[in-house]
This record gives structure tokens, sequence and C-alpha cells, in this order.
């Protein structure tokens, strides 16, 4: 399955992944700039995309801990979501999501 990650700069890097995958580890394996500090404990929000509008339904509803997580972060959008909490399944074939324009690595 593919999964599309549009950059802070708009380029768009389109990445294979597996059902069952992880968004956040995809992404770390594709080297984009999501720190996921916390290790996807949802303890931060570094790990924070703005899933693209026609996706956003497709996804189970944030939890509460999540939403509480996204207030504290950087850019956030009506669409917000924790990568580490998008786990991938075949009818998510397709996703787009977006870094935000604060999105950087500290361990880089």
């Amino acid at each position: 399955m593919k999964v599309e990650f549009e950059t802070a700069r708009g380029e768009t890097v389109t990445v294979e992944a597996q059902p069952g995958d992880n968004l956040l580890r995809v992404a770390q394996a594709a080297g984009l700039p999501l720190e996921g500090t916390c290790e996807g404990q949802m303890a931060c929000s570094t790990c924070h995309v703005i899933v693209a509008d026609e996706w956003f339904a497709r996804l189970d509803a944030a939890s509460e801990e999540e939403e509480d997580m996204l207030d504290l972060a950087a850019g956030v959008a009506r669409t917000s979501r924790l990568s580490c909490q998008i786990d991938l399944a075949p009818d998510l074939d397709g996703l787009k999501v977006r870094l935000p324009a604060e999105s950087y690595d500290m361990s880089r």
C-alpha cells in the first residue's frame, strides 16, 4: 500500500507500507522529520501530522488522550492527528498527510 506525505516545503514523498504498519514508523523509515520523542506513548506531540480532508473521516476517532496532546502541538488543524496513533489498514491505501511547517526532528 502507499502513503503520500507532503513536506513543509510542498514536496510529495510517496512511501510503500504494509497493512499493520504504524504511520510514525513508516515516516521515520522514509527519513521524514517526525521525531516521535515518546515512541508512541502519547506523551508528546512531536509526530503531529495533518490528514487530508478526504481521508480524515476514514480514520478511527482520536482518543481523549490524543486530543489532549494535539492541544500542545504547533500548527494544529481540524484534521490533525498524532501519527503514532494511526495503524495502517488496507482501506487506507493512498492515505495523504501533510507535515506541519513546524515539524523537525531534534535527533538529527
